[in-house]
């Protein structure tokens, strides 16, 4: 009897269920913004239901088991407006649309890191991944370099004003050993006129920085990290214009515009000019150089460090086709020039060495999401024919005050006008295939190339000049990824690198093959509070400048080795709101770096250059947080702060017996302790409706550390302690179409040093008048 009730209940068990199943459909689709791409991480959800979804990052959503019946999609994001539409569900089928919303004006002037959005979501994938919403920050003068610098866990350290060198350390990595991409495509070629601290935050709408642990999508050889800049081409037709003038005759101009018919034809461009004379005041130890008059801490103007550059990127093409999502063919056209003032330390200065160099990139640009069925493709490719010039005919030396004699006929560095072209080139591709709700499968190869030829009037006879300098390298990676969206994710994936490098002649070239690994993921242990980890046997070749030398600041060594490093991330994030009006948001990460063949920076033996050398071992353990306040949408409040410690586990130096004086010393000439405090106070209607009032602070921390090995003694140095202070203010008119900043940075006119003896700018005030126009096709 027992039996026949429980065959009973079974029975009816499955007939329900059926007959729910046979009642049932589904919504799927695509979510895209309004330059018709895809937009992940949009929240779809059926009204006075419990059914939703996330769409993905092709912008695909499906929401599965849904009722016979009619209604409402409403999809929504932060920074975008809701938008909702009519759908009508059968059963066993799948009703399938494609719906596109719109963006929302945004006026915020502080880098803020909260919030569900597009930038909030891709900080919850598996990876070590922070992003910043550069939207908020078009009202004022910061360049990428600048807005980065705001990132937990980095520290871009520049040699001076506007256009200077610069060296960006993410997580106790610096130089080659972060890489940089531009929507996905390497920035290897791009050549000194197209570098993150001359291009303005405009030109992006988001930047992603990867600690550690890079996805295979970017296809990189990076040793310890990557910066995506994902353009903001969202809208389709709209011109966005903007110029500043501040202190040390500092001008900032970017132009960015989209025209796009119905039928889905683009044009697109973006240009932008730089232009600073660094004329600021700098102390120094100077002497003259006719009269030999000694001045400890003299204080005296930069007078030989002009510089500027213009760019213009104009792309044309088709979006929205059936054949492609996009297909742009482009052109990227730009120059630059910049004077010399010092060398790798100011006791170095220079009167008429100056460089100029431009950028002729023809650039093919393919995206395509479901080409078939689940597969997506993109396809990019460009190849730089620009050239560079150093430029040192002046056969006179010069002093600090501005006074110089001559100096034999060697200039005064080394006289040249050497020409030279790197000749390279990059193809991306990259296959992303959706095995069902959970699972994709990805395949990537990046391929670079790298030829130098140049000639030197001057010096017709150096051999060197005329000896092929060539690289070429290839990076194959393929990934798994399985998404369970807001609960679990873990993605493997494999990376294999291929270099062949050409120093001389043809028979003098090394090819070498490297093997990497990882595994990135992570867990939700409620909504919102997430816990991911990430570990990676990461290599990384030497580069063309640092086999070959910049023909600048940087002395080359062919004898570089490939460096290699396990990579281990831990990492936490917790939201909360305590009521309505007062949210939090913390982030935590911690790391681990065993790097074998550790490439840095040195000063050559005459300390007038930097080479790239190896270490045979160097330890890094760290980490970085991040705590966030928001009150009532008008209040913003925010710190970040980063240790690292990087070891040295060279154990045996050259020219010493016995165990070397500095191992296990930490590494010099690295920042170890810094972090940033921002505040941001956002009025609205001020003076009338749409009028809104953004007023904002960040303040600059960063620890003393040694030039040199802490082992030294007296020879080690100090780089003193860095604060500086930056405030802002916006005004922006009629609903954000007409917007007027103003900025003071390093407002107490401290003496900031990122680098020894490399005196930054003083205290500087800048206005920014900027207008947006964004018109929508009906």
């Amino acid at each position: 009897m027992q039996i026949k009730k429980i065959l009973l209940l079974g029975m009816f068990c499955a007939f329900s269920f059926l007959s729910n199943a046979q009642s049932t459909g589904a919504v799927k689709g695509y979510i895209k913004n309004d330059a018709g791409e895809p937009l992940p991480s949009a929240t779809v959800k059926l009204l006075n239901t419990q059914l939703g979804a996330i769409s993905d990052n092709s912008g695909f959503f499906m929401i599965k088991s849904v009722a016979a019946g009619r209604y409402t999609v409403s999809v929504s994001g932060v920074g975008y407006k809701v938008q909702q539409q009519q759908v009508s569900v059968n059963p066993d089928k799948e009703t399938e649309l494609v719906m596109t919303i719109k963006d929302e004006a945004m006026n915020m002037a502080t880098v803020t890191v909260t919030g569900r959005s597009v930038v909030q979501e891709s900080n919850r994938q598996a990876f070590n991944v922070t992003t910043v919403d550069a939207k908020k920050l078009y009202n004022t003068t910061l360049d990428l370099a600048g807005a980065l610098d705001r990132v937990a866990g980095i520290r871009v350290r520049e040699s001076g004003g506007v256009g200077s060198n610069f060296n960006l350390s993410l997580n106790g990595f610096s130089g080659n050993h972060v890489r940089y991409f531009i929507d996905g495509i390497p920035m290897d070629n791009f050549g000194s006129s197209f570098q993150i601290n001359n291009i303005p935050i405009n030109i992006a709408e988001r930047l992603e920085v990867y600690k550690g642990v890079v996805p295979i999508w970017l296809g990189s050889d990076a040793l310890g990290g990557a910066i995506n800049i994902v353009t903001g081409d969202r809208y389709k037709n709209y011109i966005d214009v903007s110029y500043s003038y501040g202190s040390f005759n500092t001008h900032r101009s970017v132009i960015n515009a989209a025209v796009t018919s119905k039928q889905g034809f683009t044009v697109q461009l973006n240009a932008f000019q730089n232009y600073s004379d660094n004329d600021y005041k700098v102390k120094v130890d100077a002497a003259d150089i006719n009269t030999g008059a000694y001045t400890p801490n003299a204080l005296v103007r930069r007078f030989h460090d002009e510089y500027h550059n213009e760019t213009l990127i104009a792309n044309v093409g088709v979006v929205d086709k059936s054949f492609a999502d996009k297909l742009l063919f482009g052109i990227t056209l730009g120059k630059n020039y910049k004077e010399i003032q010092t060398g790798a330390r100011m006791v170095s200065v220079f009167g008429g060495w100056h460089r100029k160099g431009d950028i002729v990139m023809p650039t093919l640009k393919y995206k395509k999401v479901n080409l078939i069925k689940g597969l997506d493709v993109t396809i990019n490719a460009n190849y730089n024919l620009g050239s560079e010039q150093n430029i040192d005919t002046m056969n006179v030396r010069y002093d600090w005050f501005g006074n110089s004699k001559p100096n034999g006929s060697n200039g005064e560095r080394a006289r040249s006008l050497y020409k030279y072209k790197n000749n390279n080139g990059i193809a991306t591709s990259m296959f992303n295939y959706r095995m069902g709700e959970h699972q994709s499968l990805a395949l990537s190869d990046v391929f670079t190339t790298f030829n130098r030829k140049g000639s030197d009037v001057l010096n017709p006879d150096i051999a060197d000049y005329e000896t092929p300098k060539k690289t070429q390298k290839n990076v194959l990676g393929l990934g798994y990824s399985y998404d369970v969206h807001d609960k679990w994710s873990t993605s493997v994936f494999g990376k294999y690198i291929y270099q062949n490098n050409v120093n001389g002649s043809a028979t003098n070239q090394a090819a070498t093959k490297k093997l990497g690994y990882g595994i990135a993921a992570t867990y939700f242990l409620t909504p919102n509070l997430q816990i991911k980890s990430s570990y990676e046997l990461t290599n990384r070749m030497p580069e063309a400048q640092e086999i070959f030398g910049d023909v600048e600041n940087q002395e080359g060594n062919p004898n570089l080795k490939p460096e290699q490093s396990n990579n281990v991330n831990l990492g936490l994030s917790y939201s909360f709101a305590i009521n309505n009006n007062s949210k939090f948001l913390v982030n935590a990460n911690a790391i681990y770096r065993q790097s074998d063949n550790f490439i840095y920076n040195r000063l050559n033996n005459n300390q007038s250059k930097l080479v790239a050398d190896n270490r045979d071992g160097v330890r890094t353990i760290g980490g970085d947080g991040e705590i966030r306040y928001s009150y009532s949408n008008w209040l913003t409040l925010g710190t970040t702060v980063t240790y690292q410690y990087l070891q040295n586990l060279q154990k045996y130096e050259p020219g010493y017996t016995g165990i070397s004086p500095v191992y296990k010393d930490q590494m010099p000439n690295i920042p170890y302790f810094f972090g940033n405090s921002d505040a941001s106070v956002s009025l609205k209607n001020v003076g009338k409706k749409g009028n809104n009032l953004n007023i904002g602070y960040n303040l600059l921390y960063v620890h003393a550390f040694y030039l040199y090995w802490p082992s030294r003694g007296g020879d080690k140095l100090d780089i003193p302690q860095q604060l500086s202070h930056d405030i802002n203010m916006v005004y922006s008119l009629a609903s954000g179409k007409y917007n007027i900043g103003l900025e003071c940075r390093n407002l107490t006119n401290a003496y900031l040093y990122d680098n020894f003896s490399l005196q930054k700018p003083g205290r500087a005030f800048y206005i920014n008048l900027r207008y947006f126009l964004n018109k929508v096709n009906n």
